[in-house]
């Protein structure tokens, strides 16, 4: 499960905001993966939490939003890019942390590639297992490699 736990330092560059807004996404995408419940109502249930505020809620709304209507060519991504993992197998928390950070590098793209991987990367390190972090930057890495060609 999830530790519902605010992350312990934000680094310079990175917007508060922006921060909670990907612990919101992760939460909701994990609990909609592994339940099935509906991701608007998972989102409700979550703003009485510490990632509650206006502005959080609104980032959280739509990266989640466009993880779901992506998802079938975000997961073809994860599985082009770890090919020997399949999708279905990965744990819930790197799947999903990976399918907000593909959706955020190639579909959003408003942050420079090497911040979204490294907010992926401290995200893996606080929810994920212990080779959580590499594997993310792993995948994450291959897919900045390949878009640059």
């Amino acid at each position: 499960n999830l530790m519902l736990q605010q992350p312990q330092a934000v680094k310079a560059g990175f917007p508060r905001i922006r921060r909670k807004a990907r612990v919101l996404t992760l939460l909701v995408l994990y609990e909609v993966d592994l339940t099935g419940h509906d991701w608007q109502e998972a989102l409700q249930n979550r703003k009485k939490s510490p990632y509650s505020g206006i502005e959080v809620v609104k980032f959280a709304e739509i990266w989640i939003h466009g993880v779901r209507e992506n998802i079938k060519g975000l997961d073809h991504l994860i599985h082009q890019f770890a090919p020997t993992w399949p999708v279905s197998q990965l744990g819930a928390v790197d799947r999903n942390i990976l399918r907000l950070a593909l959706y955020e590098l190639c579909m959003v793209k408003t942050e420079p590639p090497k911040a979204i991987i490294n907010e992926a990367i401290e995200m893996a390190k606080l929810y994920g297992s212990d080779t959580s972090p590499q594997f993310i930057n792993g995948v994450l890495g291959s897919t900045l490699s390949d878009e640059s060609r």
